[in-house]
C-alpha cells in the first residue's frame, strides 16, 4: 500500500513542562489559519462519589460564568467570539476539557481567556443557582431523547453500581444538592498544574506558546504535593444485576443497544479490537449493516463502536428497529458475533477494514483542532503521544488470527448486556436471549 504516514510525519508535537508541573504540548501547523487551545484536566465522572455525581460536569459549566477579570457571565464567550473564534468544553468519564479556537494571530487573547476561566472563576452563588436549572434541564432532555436514554441504560447494565455505569451529568437529586463549597473543594482537589495538560495546535510557534503558558498558567500557581488527589478506584468486573434493561415508551420504533465488556485503552490488542469493530459494525460495508439493513431491511441505522477507559472498556452495538424486529435483530447480532469467534475473517475483508481504519484516522487529522485534542487527550490519559506512524503500523500489523483471538476475549459467556427504549412488549423473550448468552 502507499506510504500512509508520509503526509503527516512532518507534524510532530513537542512537550514542555512548566516548573509547577503543568505540561504544554505544541503542534506547529504552519499552513493553518487557526490556533486551537485546550486545557485537559485529569478528573471526570468516574472520580466522583455517588452523592456528588455530576460535580465535574457542573464545574465545567461554571467556569464559563465569570472571572475576577471578566465578571459578567457572558464576558468569556464574548471575548473569544469577538475575535471570530469559538469555545466550548466537555466532561467525560475520565477527564474534563476546555477549549477555544481563534484566528492564529489572536493566540495571546485565547491563552489569556482560557487560563482566566480555568484558574480564576468567581463561582458566584447566583450563577450556581441559575446553572443548576440549566443542568437539570439538560438531564431531563437526555432522558427524553430515546437515543441518549438507551445509552444511559446500557452503561448501567454493562457496569452496574460503579462510577463507569453512572450518568456523567449526574441526576436531579445529586445536582440539586451541589453547593459552592463542593465546587471549590473539587477545584482544590483536582485542578492542579500537575494534573493539567495544555495543548495548542495550529499556526503557532513553540517558543511563543510556552512563554504565554508560563505567564498565564505558571505564575503564582503551584501543585499542593502534600495533599495528593485521591487515587482513582479501579473498575470492577461485575456488571448490573439487571442485564436487560427495558424502558417502554410510546415511540415510533425501538432504540436497541447491546454491550460486551471489552479491553482497556492501552491493551496490546487495541488495534485488533478496532479492526474487529470495523468488520462487525464500523461502516456501511460492515457485516451488521450488510445483514441487518441491506439483506433483511430490519433497520435504517445499525452499527457498533468500541469505548476504552484506563482499566476497562466495552463494545456497543446500536440499532433503531420497530418493536416486531427487535428479537430478530438481536438474533442476527448473536449470529455475527458467533462467526467472528468461529471463523477468521478473510484476507479481502481484513485488507478492506484496515484501509478504512487507516484512511479514517488520517482524515481525522485534517484540522488543527484534531491535532490539538489528540495530543492533549493522549498525553493526559496515556502519559505519551503516540506518533502517527506508530498508530498506522499498529493497524498494519493486525492479522486475521488477531481479530479472531480478540473476538474470543470479548464474545464470552457472562459478558453481554442489553437495553431497549421504545414500544417493546416482549421483555421475557429478550431476557431469555440475554440469559442464554450469560448462563449462570
Amino acid at each position: 500500500m502507499p506510504n500512509s504516514s508520509a503526509a503527516t510525519t512532518s507534524i510532530e508535537p513537542t512537550i514542555d513542562t512548566l516548573p509547577n508541573g503543568l505540561r504544554v504540548v505544541v503542534t506547529e501547523i504552519p499552513h493553518s489559519q487557526a490556533a486551537v487551545l485546550a486545557a485537559y484536566v485529569g478528573v471526570g465522572s468516574r472520580d466522583e462519589a455517588r452523592e456528588t455525581l455530576g460535580l465535574s460536569h457542573y464545574l465545567e459549566h461554571m467556569l464559563f460564568k465569570g472571572t475576577e477579570a471578566r465578571p459578567e457571565p457572558t464576558a468569556i464567550s464574548a471575548a473569544i467570539e469577538g475575535a471570530g473564534g469559538s469555545l466550548n468544553a466537555f466532561t467525560s468519564r475520565e477527564l474534563t476539557s476546555y477549549w477555544n479556537r481563534v484566528p492564529f494571530d489572536r493566540l495571546p487573547l485565547a491563552m489569556d481567556v482560557l487560563a482566566d476561566s480555568v484558574r480564576h472563576s468567581l463561582l458566584a452563588e447566583a450563577e450556581i443557582e441559575r446553572e443548576r436549572t440549566v443542568i437539570c434541564s439538560e438531564i431531563r432532555r437526555a432522558h427524553d431523547q430515546p437515543g441518549q436514554r438507551v445509552m444511559q441504560l446500557i452503561s448501567d447494565a454493562a457496569y452496574g453500581e460503579q462510577p463507569l455505569g453512572w450518568e456523567i451529568a449526574g441526576d436531579l437529586e445529586s445536582v440539586g444538592a451541589v453547593t459552592r463549597e463542593d465546587l471549590v473543594h473539587h477545584i482544590d482537589t483536582f485542578y492542579r498544574p500537575s494534573r493539567i495538560v495544555l495543548s495548542v495546535a495550529g499556526n503557532v510557534q513553540r517558543e511563543e506558546v510556552v512563554e504565554l503558558a508560563e505567564r498565564h498558567w505558571g505564575s503564582g500557581w503551584q501543585s499542593n504535593a502534600s495533599e495528593p488527589a485521591p487515587a482513582r478506584t479501579s473498575a470492577a468486573d461485575s456488571m448490573s444485576a439487571d442485564l436487560a434493561q427495558i424502558e417502554v415508551r410510546d415511540l415510533e420504533q425501538c432504540n436497541l443497544a447491546l454491550a460486551l465488556r471489552s479491553i482497556h485503552r492501552l491493551d496490546p490488542d487495541r488495534y485488533a479490537m478496532a479492526l474487529l469493530n470495523e468488520v462487525l459494525g464500523g461502516g456501511m460495508s460492515s457485516r451488521l449493516f450488510t445483514e441487518i439493513r441491506e439483506k433483511r431491511g430490519l433497520a435504517y441505522s445499525v452499527g457498533s463502536y468500541p469505548t476504552a477507559f484506563d482499566d476497562a472498556g466495552h463494545l456497543t452495538i446500536m440499532a433503531g428497529v420497530t418493536d416486531e424486529h427487535v428479537l430478530e435483530t438481536v438474533d442476527v447480532v448473536f449470529d455475527e458475533l458467533g462467526k467472528l469467534v468461529a471463523e477468521p475473517v478473510t484476507n479481502e475483508e481484513i485488507d478492506r477494514v484496515r484501509e478504512h481504519a487507516i484512511g479514517s484516522f488520517r482524515l481525522g487529522l485534517d484540522a488543527a483542532a484534531s491535532w490539538c485534542h489528540r495530543a492533549g487527550g493522549m498525553l493526559l490519559s496515556n502519559g505519551f503521544i503516540e506518533p502517527v506512524e506508530e498508530t498506522i503500523a499498529g493497524y498494519l500489523a493486525v492479522t486475521a488470527a488477531d481479530i479472531q483471538r480478540v473476538a474470543r476475549r470479548v464474545v464470552r459467556e457472562g459478558n453481554l448486556a442489553a437495553a431497549v427504549v421504545g414500544p417493546f412488549d416482549q421483555d421475557d423473550a429478550l431476557r431469555e436471549r440475554v440469559d442464554r448468552f450469560n448462563p449462570n
